[in-house]
């Protein structure tokens, strides 16, 4: 038992940081009324956005390429024959 001694400053510094931040936002922000949360809510749905919405144009198919909608690197062979060191 005397070997976590050590841990009871922690804790104790813990638990009153806890308390500490209860009792700072006990009244917080106050409570906002549903109209104007509503209104705040649509207004900000209304504004424009940054992203473009232009759809990008779909890509031709390569021929060879699979289509299993996994990405797949291709490999570094080369076309002659692979040469293993032994």
């Amino acid at each position: 038992m005397e070997i976590l001694w050590w841990l009871a400053p922690p804790v104790v510094a813990t638990v009153l940081a806890m308390l500490w931040v209860s009792w700072l936002s006990r009244e917080g922000r106050g409570e906002v009324d549903r109209e104007v949360a509503v209104r705040r809510l649509g207004d900000a749905m209304a504004r424009p956005t940054r992203v473009s919405s232009r759809p990008t144009p779909p890509r031709a198919p390569v021929p060879g390429e699979r289509s299993t909608g996994v990405a797949v690197r291709p490999s570094r062979r080369s076309a002659g024959p692979t040469r293993h060191a032994s």
